[in-house]
């Protein structure tokens, strides 16, 4: 099975914005890159998608959902600043299907430092928005990560 950890697409900037963060929407080119990787992850037979409550990273998924024809799910253990044991604990929770996690760069980080100190290569440190990190599980335990850069 396999996990794909999504960082969100392009956003708008945190200066310019004038609402609280968690409402900040993608970017014009944030939406361009949620429907490349909607179209990438198509052949992916995800059966769940979950995200951060974050609009940035709910936008980034909804295409990706909506080709699937399944809801985008939200957890606080995908939001900003979520303690690592919280996300650990959701992507155990489905390492028994394909799905994808939707998040930003500081818990992705976490998750792949973890995955790293389980003794997992990882081939790059990159988490650049939109790119993705897909963990295959065997036997419940990650196995291999590997790292698709962001859509053009």
């Amino acid at each position: 099975m396999t996990v794909y950890l999504v960082r969100h697409a392009k956003a708008g900037s945190r200066k310019a914005w004038s609402g609280t963060d968690e409402l900040r929407p993608l970017s014009k080119a944030g939406r361009a890159q949620a429907r490349a990787l909607a179209k990438r992850l198509a052949g992916a037979e995800i059966t769940r998608v979950l995200s951060s409550p974050y609009v940035r990273c709910v936008q980034t998924v909804e295409p990706l959902a909506a080709r699937m024809g399944i809801p985008v799910e939200l957890s606080d253990a995908l939001g900003e600043g979520a303690p690592l044991a919280d996300s650990l604990e959701l992507v155990e929770k489905v390492a028994g299907e394909h799905a994808a996690l939707c998040t930003h760069g500081d818990v992705l980080g976490n998750l792949l430092m973890h995955v790293a100190h389980l003794g997992v290569e990882l081939e790059t440190d990159r988490i650049e928005k939109a790119s993705v990190w897909a963990l295959e599980f065997i036997d419940g335990e990650v196995r291999s990560a590997t790292y698709r850069p962001a859509p053009d």
